[in-house]
């Protein structure tokens, strides 16, 4: 009863069909440079993952602990001006 009803020919015939009269050369593939990767390569890119992250995090807590500091001399500044 609510099955949808379709048409028995959806999509119509194309109106005119194209033959190319010269065939189109083929692309020219470049091969690219094959890399090799042994397991010195793998290790200095795990080394270089784990010093920039911890370079990272350093920078991090630096920032919070200078904008920390921030907020307490500025408490206390202003604790000083007001007596």
């Amino acid at each position: 009863m609510f099955l949808p009803k379709y048409p028995e020919n959806p999509t119509p015939p194309p109106a005119h069909t194209h033959t190319p009269t010269d065939p189109a050369p083929a692309p020219v593939r470049r091969s690219l440079p094959s890399v090799s990767l042994d397991q010195k390569t793998v290790a200095a890119v795990l080394v270089g993952g784990v010093v920039l992250t911890a370079l990272l995090a350093a920078v991090a807590v630096t920032a919070i602990s200078v904008a920390v500091a921030a907020v307490v001399l500025r408490s206390l500044l202003r604790d000083h001006h007001r007596r």
